[in-house]
């Protein structure tokens, strides 16, 4: 017997009336094609959202959430697969790099359609690009992926030449992912950028339904999807065919759903919750490891006194991460050692261990730096008053709950830590830009170490340190331009290495996505990337 969940829809009720106005305010928001087809979903569930971005196109907005429903939504040139990790064929059937690594030449599949009916081919693939790269546009993210993409050159109806001002390896790596997806040239067309998220278009296994801001989106399985990668299961009449996604902005929130049934799947759940869901027979735990960045401060090395190497490694040696990991993260998460993750692409383990818990180590550093305490108030004193050290704090990732432990853990070493909360990524910047920090939160998520250069190469976006190494620049610099696997491995152990020498980021945890799904449903798998689910494999459960 087919299981089928809903949302229950009062007439009469204040709810049902709000919900009503909102409904007949975004009927536009509708395409024809999905809504002709409403009737047919019967395997339907909520996956839960931890909070609703500012915008929902990938090739314009930023937010890893967006990619949870879109993901299956847009297909890409290619795919990496779930298993290994591996390049495979997505709307690309075959591909090559030229020996200087300047020109990609891809070869597209035949016969793909849109979800409108626009035929796929290599103009499409164009006017995607065209889109992204439209200064315009402003695109956060979809962009700065490219990398060193120059122009493209259209060699017939299903043939496309990528142009490179100079190599970037992790160009495949982006073309495999949500940001660069393929949308319908013709609703591109049709609609402005403000309108364009509320009717989505791509070739994927799944159509976009609807979008009703503060409230829910919805995707549909498209009934002439046959083009799949192989990772992807044959549909069962237990294959889910509509989720309706909905925005679980408050983390206590999360749970509480799960428990109650409003949800099926809900992901980044606190984990205090998580540790205490485990022990239920009717939900299952399933965290999964996000490749990237570790949750780190960066240290801003032009401002005194962290601009002391002796300073920073102190401070290192004074974080107990064991203890921040075991009371905020219960245990979920893995202690971070340098400015990888462990999940990710050349990522070495020369760095576990370095600046492991050590207060006397600390102390020592300090005092040989000339801070003594001279007043025995407790804390190192400089500069007429206690030696201080301000952190920049986000509002997001248990960032706030990881600073108020490290304020409490440098204090045993006799320094003063002052917390200056940013809730917003608009307000870390404004802090940042302002000059009077000592720290700052902030990291990256992915799958290529790439994603370092936006740090620590001198004058990067997010090199927020003030750090100027030309060796470090050469090691990552080289890396993103090499082709071979093993000359990149070279280059990025040695610049792991090298960051971790110079103490320019205190790495706190490995980043751990705490899902949780009903055992109505059956286990759901995600990608490489950690965030987004193969909702094409998702089924209900036969039990």
């Amino acid at each position: 017997m087919t299981q089928s969940f809903t949302t229950a829809f009062i007439p009469g009720s204040r709810r049902g009336f709000v919900m009503l106005c909102i409904l007949v305010l975004f009927s536009g928001c509708i395409p024809a094609q999905q809504s002709a087809s409403a009737v047919q979903a019967t395997n339907r569930i909520v996956y839960g959202l931890t909070f609703e971005p500012s915008g929902f196109d990938p090739h314009l907005n930023a937010s890893s959430e967006l990619g949870i429903p879109l993901r299956s939504v847009y297909d890409t040139l290619v795919y990496r697969d779930p298993a290994n990790g591996q390049f495979i064929p997505g709307l690309a059937s075959e591909w090559s790099v030229s020996p200087d690594g300047l020109v990609y030449t891809f070869q597209l599949r035949q016969g793909v359609m849109f979800h409108d009916g626009t035929a796929f081919n290599a103009q499409a693939v164009a006017a995607n690009l065209d889109r992204i790269t439209n200064p315009a546009n402003a695109s956060q993210k979809a962009i700065f992926m490219l990398g060193t993409y120059e122009r493209y050159e259209i060699i017939d109806d299903y043939a496309i030449r990528l142009i490179l001002s100079a190599p970037y390896s992790p160009l495949l790596d982006s073309l495999s992912q949500v940001y660069l997806g393929m949308a319908s040239p013709t609703a591109l067309a049709a609609f402005s950028n403000e309108r364009y998220q509320f009717h989505q278009v791509g070739t994927g296994p799944f159509q976009f339904v609807e979008y009703i801001p503060g409230d829910r989106l919805v995707i549909r399985r498209s009934p002439t999807y046959t083009w799949n990668p192989p990772f992807y299961q044959p549909t069962t009449t237990q294959s889910v065919d509509e989720i309706e996604f909905r925005f679980f902005s408050d983390p206590s929130s999360r749970s509480i759903a799960l428990e109650s049934g409003d949800a099926q799947i809900m992901g980044e759940l606190l984990p205090t919750d998580a540790r205490l869901l485990a022990g239920r027979d009717d939900l299952t735990v399933a965290p999964v490891s996000v490749p990237g960045q570790p949750l780190q401060f960066m240290f801003n090395t032009a401002q005194f006194p962290t601009n002391d190497l002796r300073v920073r490694q102190a401070l290192l040696f004074g974080t107990n991460r064991d203890v921040i990991v075991n009371t905020i993260f219960q245990r979920f998460s893995p202690v971070a050692w340098g400015p990888l993750a462990a999940s990710t692409l050349y990522y070495t383990d020369q760095v576990v261990g370095a600046y492991g818990y050590d207060p006397t180590q600390a102390r020592a550093l300090l005092e040989a730096a000339g801070f003594a305490d001279a007043d025995g108030n407790g804390f190192y004193d400089a500069s007429g008053g206690d030696l201080e050290v301000t952190l920049i704090v986000p509002g997001w990732g248990f960032v706030p709950e990881v600073a108020q432990l490290i304020q409490d853990q440098w204090r045993t070493i006799g320094v003063r830590a002052v917390l200056d909360s940013a809730p917003s990524r608009s307000l870390v910047v404004e802090r940042v830009n302002a000059g009077a920090y000592h720290l700052v939160a902030f990291y990256s998520f992915g799958l290529d170490p790439a994603l370092l250069n936006d740090y620590f190469v001198t004058g990067a976006v997010n090199n927020w340190m003030n750090y100027s190494n030309p060796d470090l620049d050469r090691l990552l610099i080289d890396a993103a331009a090499q082709t071979d696997p093993a000359a990149r491995a070279a280059s990025y152990n040695q610049a792991q290495r090298l960051i971790m020498a110079e103490a320019l980021i205190l790495p706190i945890r490995d980043y751990i996505n705490l899902n949780a799904y009903s055992r109505a449903v059956a286990a759901p798998s995600f990608d490489v990337y950690g965030w987004f689910p193969i909702l094409h494999n998702l089924a209900l459960s036969s039990g």
